[in-house]
């Protein structure tokens, strides 16, 4: 059973103003279907498509079908912005944070490592009537990152069990702020087969799961859902001071919220190494992977399972990598409203 780490509280009430403070003073946030970098396999499909195509086929984590697919689609389209990746900070102030002992305890009780590298924090934001599809998160491996490889690519060969030597384990502290209404964090604790259970945010806590292995979405929040027929693609969310935001099209102001009608997480990665050797061995990037070897090794394990005749199979990118997801990423069951 992958029971969470609860941190609560995460950090001191001044220390989590300041991250309340960051949120709000960020000039922007844009949706998560813009984000992602240019790849070249398969780039016509959609960097989280096999989170996508499940939560349209089957209606969410209860099932809810009769909504048409534009509807679906802007429900788990919510806005989310990177504060640092690496080095590159896009949010200062947020220093802190990134580096907190808190985290950096939590990441070491998870995976049982004492070399904590922090990678990633990102904000998501989830407007009334949005929701988190249920996933497992972008994992990574050593030559193999979101930068370079498609995010559902990296999560079929985390599923496909071929690339266990290179997958670099990563602990994620999903942590909340705010007092907004619903979105609890339902995860799979005993898999996709198992029953989902969930944890209810509080401002200024924070879970720390193996996202990468453990399915995992957001339910519904609560309020007003009405203005997300009206969300479009390239639409970004600004705060405009006074705890008042709106989703704007350019110029004009599409719908306006209060900061509490707003579910709003920061989340955390990091990488989590047994000793120093076996982190400089992921610095000098010993041992990397290719996107010619990741390929190789799936399209050869389809072929030993009868689901290709050869590696000249003629598939073009895209259906292979249709393929590749629905042999791969088992979804848990939608469960009964």
């Amino acid at each position: 059973m992958a029971v969470p780490i609860v941190l609560d509280p995460l950090l001191s009430p001044d220390e989590a103003a300041t991250v309340v403070g960051l949120w709000h003073d960020f000039p922007g946030y844009g949706l998560y279907s813009n984000e992602g970098f240019a790849t070249e396999f398969a780039p016509e499909l959609a960097q989280r498509y096999d989170a996508t195509v499940n939560f349209i086929r089957t209606g969410g984590r209860f099932g809810r079908t009769g909504e048409d697919t534009s509807m679906l689609a802007a429900r788990t389209n919510y806005f989310r912005e990177t504060y640092a990746y690496g080095d590159d900070v896009s949010a200062p102030g947020i220093e802190r944070f990134f580096h907190h002992p808190r985290l950096f305890d939590g990441a070491r009780a998870l995976h049982g490592r004492d070399v904590v590298v922090p990678a990633i924090v990102y904000a998501n934001i989830l407007l009334p009537g949005q929701e988190l599809a249920v996933h497992t998160d972008v994992p990574e491996f050593r030559g193999a990152n979101r930068k370079v490889v498609p995010q559902w690519l990296l999560v079929v060969m985390h599923h496909a069990g071929l690339f266990g030597e290179w997958r670099m384990p990563i602990a994620t502290a999903i942590s909340y702020f705010g007092e907004g209404r619903g979105g609890e964090l339902a995860y799979y604790p005993d898999g996709p087969d198992g029953p989902a259970a969930t944890y209810a945010p509080r401002h200024n806590t924070a879970v720390v799961l193996d996202t990468d292995s453990v399915f995992h979405g957001v339910d519904r929040v609560l309020g007003d859902d009405a203005p997300l027929a009206g969300l479009r693609p390239g639409m970004r969310l600004h705060h405009d001071g006074e705890r008042s935001w709106t989703v704007r099209d350019g110029e004009r102001i599409v719908a306006t919220y209060a900061t509490d009608d707003l579910r709003y997480s920061v989340s955390w990665k990091a990488y989590c190494f047994a000793d120093d050797a076996e982190r400089a061995a992921w610095a000098a990037h010993t041992d990397d992977l290719s996107l010619e070897q990741i390929l190789e090794r799936l399209v050869a394990d389809l072929c030993e399972r009868g689901r290709l005749a050869g590696q000249d199979h003629g598939l073009a990118d895209a259906e292979l990598g249709r393929l590749l997801i629905d042999e791969y990423v088992r979804f848990p069951a939608p469960a009964a409203t």
